[in-house]
């Protein structure tokens, strides 16, 4: 069992880093981040902040290691905080979506106990 959650992580890390790299649409740059978050790793407060242009909504989600939804909000404000009381310690992926649900970045961080 303890393979086959490995596997699993390891798939998920791959598959954000995949997607972290795509070029956003109308930008020529990869390296064009939408958002920065402190500290990496976190202990009981996270803070994203998004770059957001003219009337862009983002959606913001968070997954856990085992692919499994723990936060969802839509329309983010531009510098966001997640309290991280409630989360055990381990590895967590997120993802910003546009309007039309197009994943444009996603990111992972670690909550440290």
């Amino acid at each position: 069992m303890r393979i086959f959650y490995l596997l699993l992580t390891c798939t998920l890390f791959t598959a954000a880093q995949l997607k972290g790299q795509t070029v956003p649409a109308g930008s020529q740059d990869p390296e064009v981040k939408h958002v920065k978050f402190y500290p990496n790793p976190a202990t009981s407060l996270i803070t994203f902040e998004f770059q957001k242009s003219g009337n862009d909504s983002y959606s913001f989600q968070v997954f856990n290691f085992l692919g499994r939804k723990v936060i969802e909000m839509s329309n983010v404000t531009p510098k966001t905080s997640i309290n991280l009381t409630d989360f055990p310690r381990g590895i967590y992926i997120f993802q910003i979506k546009d309007q039309n649900g197009r994943v444009i970045e996603s990111g992972r961080f670690q909550v440290n106990k």
